[in-house]
């Protein structure tokens, strides 16, 4: 049901999904919209901005907002901001905007991968999507059972609500019943959960997940690793052609009510044209297909 209810919001602007030249809308930053997103997209907020009122990333990093994936999306519904950049709403924030009688337009603006790490000196180097889903159900207890070490899993999760949870629930358990985890196996910040997977008691039994850009750029940390899944290893080029089987995007979302020629419409058209995603790659991220 919620893969459809996400079909009938994705909107494309004026019937097509690429603007090839597109005006870019230049702003002061007195008249720049009211945007926010979840805590991946900081660089991209950050890129746009800059480029958009003519300053530098340094002059515009105090005045781009530090939210999270839930938060923006209730400051979206609350109308306290005009756009955001996030991953996919969970169905509690779908039930947000209905109870808000607010219909969202949600639209790919960046390509991204759901991954799975390890510690680096764990003996895994790949899973399948299948083994994936024992692991998180509490079938796979043992890397032995996978073909690693006699030691037993130690499966992060992350708390409800946040952009890394709703994408592992939706890409990847899609309806089977996750395991009860212990609280300190439930970190509240993304970039704990990778260190947790370093560090945990100094021992290489984790395994967590997050979005690509987060872990190799963000939060990169040599002493964790991405591990293949099905065999194909995340990189910019597996993400783009599609091949790495576990495809994501960030998303631009906004209100439906804004009006055709508003600037937020503007800004996204702008985002999805040959050198909005040559911004988007800039910014480290991996342009759509």
């Amino acid at each position: 049901m919620k893969k459809i209810m996400m079909i009938l919001l994705v909107v494309l602007l004026g019937g097509c999904t690429v603007v090839k030249a597109p005006i870019r809308p230049s702003f002061t930053m007195e008249t720049y919209p009211k945007i926010c997103g979840s805590t991946v997209s900081i660089p991209l907020e950050e890129m746009l901005m800059a480029t958009l009122t003519d300053q530098t990333i340094e002059q515009v990093r105090p005045y781009v907002p530090t939210t999270k994936t839930h938060d923006a999306y209730m400051n979206l519904l609350a109308k306290q901001t005009d756009l955001i950049f996030v991953t996919s709403p969970s169905q509690s924030e779908l039930d947000s905007a209905k109870i808000a009688n607010i219909e969202l337009e949600i639209i790919p603006i960046v390509s991204e991968a759901f991954v799975f790490l390890v510690n680096k000196d764990n003996p895994i180097n790949s899973l399948t999507l299948e083994q994936i889903q024992k692991i998180y159900t509490g079938e796979i207890t043992n890397w032995k059972q996978v073909g690693g070490d006699d030691v037993e899993i130690r499966a992060m999760q992350r708390p409800v609500n946040s952009g890394s949870q709703t994408g592992f629930l939706d890409l990847v358990m899609k309806g089977l019943t996750l395991m009860q985890a212990p609280v300190e196996w439930v970190p509240a910040d993304m970039g704990e959960l990778v260190d947790l997977v370093a560090h945990y008691d100094n021992k290489p039994d984790a395994i967590g997940y997050s979005y690509y850009y987060f872990v190799t750029d963000m939060a990169a940390n040599p002493n964790v690793k991405l591990v293949k899944i099905n065999g194909i290893q995340p990189t910019p080029a597996t993400i783009s052609d599609g091949t790495y089987p576990i495809h994501s995007n960030y998303y631009a979302v906004f209100r439906k009510t804004e009006e055709k020629d508003s600037d937020v419409r503007k800004i996204v058209a702008y985002l999805l044209s040959d050198e909005g995603q040559e911004l988007v790659e800039a910014a480290g991220y991996v342009r759509l297909k």
